[in-house]
């Protein structure tokens, strides 16, 4: 490699927050026209190096080179002009705002001193139909579903013209499909000479579409290896052992019915839903995005209304719209947006551990401030939180360590019935692993775990059944034993209603 293919390089990065050093003397370099991947668990150090590269964080020690100049990047301002733009995890959009002036935000083109929104919409036209996406310029941003911001996101990104593209987990969120569409812009831009740093936690992805891997473990680079490298080797570098089985699925014997759903209806949403999830038992519910799923298990939580059906817990009814009563039932739920629905990014560990058990810690108008703090040290221990201490807000943890902060606040509250929407989104494959052991710990103690997920090896690997849902409907039900990518996928892009009618007609 010659100087003039070197875009990027940092040397000897350390950066410490109160009680935690995050980064300790990091290497990394990227080259022009090549797809870099950035691996290691949750807790790594990988957002706060990229922080830095965007300007939200400083470092301590070490320095960044540019074009092989040292360069100092105090500002989102620096790094636009450096030529650096940043895809985060967390959605950087501005929801009440349209997509168009999300996409072009503070670099709106003008005319006459006003904002020229003709063109700014047809330049925001255009690069949602190179990122493929069917979204109208004028749709305002809180409309959209997940999938949807993170392609605006990207063509967000792509108007800045950027030689530094740096993603944070693109495709967690993402169908195939549009995991398809994402790898061939990403390909298309590596061609035209752009560096692309990809942090990714599907470790499938770095052979599909990676020239090289830097491993972070503990703040440190513990080694660089080319994509190439086998998946067991590049567990082994990201968590220090092996990991033997990616699915840890303990089966045992299920008993009584803890929940039940019949004929649950909402006009235009979801129709005569039907299933029942035993104890002992994990249930998968999967099916392409907008085929119903996280719509459905929200009304069963009383998080939304329901026109039709019933929701019974241990066979007695259950009241609907009333997250209460769900929740006096025994029933929790961890939602697919753990930072906006699931978490108080402002409290510590310890107050959102406390969250669903404070009513019951509290006497005479007074929490039992103690208990809650032992509870949630217990919890905090059993679930391998990395904190500084409880006292630390939830905001500045990794996204495992956050996902585990929305799990234990449920497993203080012993859940009966804990229904798990996206579980392991954006969490590395150790976490992963810990998680399916606490759900393998929590159906052998007598509950009942109902799991969504767009990750289908997910859903085979830990499932005892899999409901797959099609157009709002429930298309098909399959055993374990029976249930592959092939046919999940086959009943995932059925019509329901038409073959139900053609059963009938024949």
């Amino acid at each position: 490699m010659s100087n003039e293919d070197e875009l990027l390089r940092i040397e000897g990065i350390r950066k410490s927050f109160p009680g935690v050093v995050a980064l300790d003397g990091v290497d990394f370099d990227l080259r022009r026209g090549e797809v870099h991947v950035l691996l290691g668990e949750n807790g790594a150090g990988k957002s706060t190096l990229i922080k830095m590269l965007s300007g939200a964080y400083h470092p301590d020690e070490g320095r960044v080179l540019v074009d092989g100049h040292q360069v100092h990047i105090r500002g989102a301002q620096d790094a636009e002009r450096l030529g650096i733009a940043t895809i985060y995890q967390e959605f950087n959009l501005v929801p009440d705002l349209t997509v168009a002036e999300n996409i072009f935000l503070g670099r709106q083109p003008r005319r006459l001193g006003m904002v020229d929104r003709r063109t700014m919409e047809a330049d925001a036209e255009v690069l949602l139909k190179r990122v493929g996406v069917n979204v109208s310029p004028r749709a305002r941003v809180r409309e959209l579903g997940i999938a949807r911001l993170q392609m605006v996101e990207i063509a967000k990104a792509l108007s800045l013209n950027a030689r530094v593209l740096i993603m944070d987990e693109p495709t967690a969120v993402l169908t195939s499909e549009e995991v398809d569409k994402l790898f061939a812009i990403v390909r298309t831009l590596r061609e035209d000479g752009v560096g692309i740093v990809f942090i990714t936690h599907h470790l499938e992805e770095i052979a599909a579409l990676g020239d090289r891997v830097t491993v972070i473990r503990d703040g440190k680079s513990v080694g660089q290896v080319p994509a190439s490298t086998p998946e067991d080797e590049l567990v082994r570098l990201m968590v220090g052992r092996s990991i033997e089985q990616q699915y840890p699925r303990e089966r045992g014997d299920t008993g009584a019915a803890l929940l039940k759903v019949e004929g649950l209806t909402r006009d235009g949403v979801f129709h005569d839903i039907g299933f029942e999830v035993h104890a002992g038992e994990v249930v998968g519910i999967a099916g392409l995005v907008g085929a119903g799923r996280t719509e459905v298990v929200r009304a069963v939580f009383g998080a939304d209304p329901y026109d039709k059906g019933a929701v019974k817990v241990s066979g007695a009814p259950l009241k609907g719209h009333d997250v209460g009563a769900a929740m006096a039932a025994g029933i929790g739920l961890i939602p697919e947006d753990r930072k906006g629905q699931g978490l108080v990014l402002d409290q510590s560990v310890e107050e959102n551990l406390g969250l669903v058990t404070m009513r019951a810690a509290t006497r005479a108008g007074l929490v039992d401030l103690k208990a809650q703090r032992e509870a949630a040290a217990r919890i905090a221990e059993q679930l391998g939180v990395r904190m500084a201490g409880l006292h630390q807000h939830v905001r500045t943890l990794s996204g495992g360590n956050q996902q585990k902060v929305v799990i234990g606040k449920w497993l203080l509250a012993d859940t009966k019935v804990l229904i798990l929407d996206e579980p392991t989104r954006g969490i590395d494959v150790g976490a992963k692993v810990e998680i399916y052991q606490l759900i393998n710990e929590l159906t052998a103690a007598g509950a009942a775990v109902l799991m969504i997920s767009s990750d289908l090896p997910e859903v085979l690997g830990m499932s005892d059944r899999v409901l797959v849902m099609a157009q709002g409907r429930i298309a098909g039900e399959l055993a374990a034993d029976e249930a592959t990518q092939d046919s999940v996928m086959a009943l995932a892009v059925s019509n329901p209603t038409t073959d139900k009618e053609a059963a009938r007609g024949h």
